[in-house]
């Protein structure tokens, strides 16, 4: 063969032009998918599929254009094409200079374009953080529906682990679990909590065997990183829990220090059933809702716990912070018993392992919330850091003592560390649009309110908070469009109380008595003093219905069993002043005196700058009632100077709004001192 001629006639059959041009096509192709799909979210094996046929497709080409050209009249054998007539052909040679060029063009342009949109795409996806994961809800699997909780309590193990890796960005289950086990919309649901990463799981329990299915994927494209399946006996199951935490660890790099190692090694109890009831417990803290019965049960399976193993460090401390918290909030009955309780379980799992971050948190809570111990609770949560770098929970503690210290500035900046963390946490947002209360930032407020009804569409909570800011801000019509079609709980008195206001406020009393007496003709006893409270707000509404007789013996009833309670809560500063205002009802003016300066002595400002003034708002209701104007107007004008929490209802802070509306103030109208501070100051 003569190679000359063999080249010569490449040529003439436009084999090189054909070349040229599949391979700046071909390359334009590579660039614009490698730019498009992603944006798609189209899996990376589907782009180098494509690439993998565009090569494979180059010696194809080539031997169609060594076969056939391409004329005028369409596709033609290379025989036949010889035969057309030099015009014609001169016409194709620059017809296939213009598709080069073209495609030259084409090419350079999708590759600028894929440089700039690059830059574009590092810069967005840098704003995630490559070691970062959020695990969403672990489907429960069982034949036996009552099982969730188990599934619950692995998808929260596997995150404890990973929480305390320091090299990871870890997500709070209580940004997660409103989201479904396996979502469709991956990437969107990364972008909201602001991670790279996902894991998704499911459980299924059968007796005492354990099924665990995991799987790691990457977020942007809904890759799948690494899975696996772990098939187990339930006294076995931390195993599972670590190898879990560890593998992910491998897949994103993390590093691990060799006390990370030991934690998620660790195996916190030898005995099943213990751990049964721990996740049991585990699964009523994390519930939505503050209420009494969920603090109830979660105290009822943790110290289930601890009795089956009492060298359960982790139940200890879980129970010392629910004992604590509920301590504080008064969902649970704060009784000395209750108070020794915490502090017994904090120091028990401290002495079988010193460096639980748990255990830190627990401590620190009990000295906030059972004895102000301020100084010493931030020392605990400090501590804490280093055993748990992840934990939203510490900025959220450090938050609520600055707010207690009336360090609104340091709180603020505590509450957005924690929202960083954890930034879909219903209870955390609900506390930072508290803490937004308790400055009269109400458009702050409510912005929070609204992200958690966006998070939970029609949350009750969150609604029963509108509707009181809308009241404090006079606006009675749009309360009343928020709270009216509400049917709160019958264990809900802050819901309760607010519609109860909402008709006291409207002059419209009568049509809320019914439902009133219909809790109170069952009341629940966990909500020990709260359905004293309840009766108060019955006795109020009756009383401004203008049947005096009915809210005489409520009143009574009211005071009988408050007085019960205080023999065993001496110190509950809320029960004081909801005496007081019984006894106000009661024409006590001497009791209901003494009782509010006992509540102010229990829970002075100077401890607690959030909720001490409280106590001060009572005093002025009671003065106003009582016909001490001087005192009522004194009082008064220290409570709207200060950012405090209100006395009544969802603990709204009085503002000249509410002045001019509470028929409890009436006594005071025609006083030009108080009319002053029924003015709106300007803002």
């Amino acid at each position: 063969m003569n190679l000359g001629n063999f080249f010569a006639e490449l040529k003439r059959r436009n084999v090189y032009k054909v070349a040229v041009a599949y391979i700046v096509a071909g390359w334009a192709l590579a660039q614009g998918i490698a730019q498009v799909f992603p944006v798609f979210d189209i899996p990376n094996w589907v782009v180098r599929l494509i690439v993998l046929l565009t090569i494979i497709g180059l010696p194809i080409a080539l031997a169609l254009a060594w076969m056939f050209e391409l004329t005028p009249q369409g596709i033609k054998r290379t025989a036949t094409a010889d035969a057309m007539p030099a015009a014609a052909s001169q016409r194709k040679k620059r017809a296939w200079i213009y598709v080069v060029v073209i495609g030259g063009i084409f090419s350079i342009g999708l590759f600028f374009l894929g440089r700039y949109t690059a830059r574009n795409n590092s810069a967005s996806s840098s704003e995630l953080p490559a070691k970062s994961i959020a695990v969403l809800p672990f489907e429960n699997r069982s034949e036996d529906k009552a099982n969730a909780y188990f599934a619950d309590g692995i998808q929260d193990e596997i995150l404890t682990r990973l929480s305390k890796i320091a090299d990871l960005k870890v997500i709070s289950r209580t940004s997660t679990q409103h989201y479904k086990s396996a979502p469709e919309n991956l990437p969107e649901i990364a972008r909201q909590l602001g991670v790279a990463h996902i894991l998704e799981g499911s459980v299924q329990k059968s007796g005492d065997a354990v099924r665990v299915n995991v799987q790691l994927i990457k977020a942007a494209n809904d890759s799948h990183l690494w899975a696996d399946t772990f098939d187990r006996k339930l006294s076995d199951i931390f195993s599972v829990e670590s190898e879990v935490a560890k593998a992910i660890a491998d897949q994103l790099r993390a590093k691990l220090t060799g006390q990370e190692e030991q934690v998620i090694a660790a195996k916190p109890t030898d005995n099943p059933e213990a751990y049964d009831a721990y996740l049991r417990g585990v699964a009523y803290t994390l519930k939505t809702q503050n209420t009494p019965a969920n603090y109830l049960g979660a105290q009822k399976y943790l110290r289930e716990a601890v009795r089956l193993d009492s060298k359960f460090a982790l139940s200890w401390a879980l129970l010392s912070y629910v004992d604590a918290r509920g301590y504080r909030t008064l969902n649970l009955q704060p009784t000395v018993a209750l108070r020794e309780e915490a502090r017994q379980a904090a120091e028990t799992a401290l002495a079988l392992q010193p460096n639980l971050g748990e255990a830190w948190v627990a401590k620190g809570y009990y000295h906030y919330g059972c004895v102000s111990d301020f100084e010493a609770a931030v020392r605990c949560f400090e501590h804490a850091r280093q055993f748990l770098p992840n934990s939203s929970r510490i900025p959220e503690s450090l938050a609520f003592v600055a707010r207690s210290q009336g360090e609104w500035e340091r709180s603020e900046s505590y509450f957005n560390e924690a929202e960083r963390l954890d930034p879909r946490n219903v209870s955390l947002l609900t506390r930072h649009a508290q803490f937004y209360i308790t400055l009269r930032r109400f458009p702050e407020a409510v912005q929070k309110l609204d992200r958690i009804l966006d998070i939970v569409p029609g949350d009750i909570d969150a609604l029963v908070e509108k509707g009181a800011i809308a009241q404090a801000e006079g606006d009675l019509p749009r309360a009343a469009a928020l709270l009216a079609p509400l049917h709160p709980a019958a264990g809900d008195p802050t819901a309760w109380e607010t519609l109860a206001y909402q008709a006291i406020l409207e002059r419209r009393p009568a049509q809320i008595i019914p439902r009133l007496k219909e809790i109170l003709a069952k009341p629940d006893p966990a909500l020990g003093y709260l359905n004293g409270e309840l009766r108060f707000w019955l006795g109020w509404v009756q009383e401004a219905a203008g049947d005096e007789a009915a809210a005489q013996e409520t009143l009574r009833e009211a005071r009988r069993e408050l007085e019960t309670l205080l023999e065993e809560q001496p110190e509950n500063s809320s029960l004081l002043q909801d005496l007081a205002l019984v006894t106000m009802g009661l024409s006590d003016k001497a009791a209901a005196f003494t009782l509010v300066e006992r509540a102010l002595a229990v829970r002075p400002t100077e401890k607690d700058a959030a909720n001490g003034p409280q106590a001060i708002e009572i005093l002025a209701r009671i003065a106003a009632r009582m016909g001490e104007p001087d005192r009522a107007i004194a009082a008064l004008q220290k409570i709207l100077s200060i950012p405090c929490n209100g006395g009544l209802a969802t603990g709204m802070p009085l503002t000249p709004a509410l002045l001019r509306l509470d028929p409890m103030f009436d006594p005071l109208r025609m006083n030009p001192r108080f009319q002053k501070l029924c003015e709106e100051k300007p803002k």
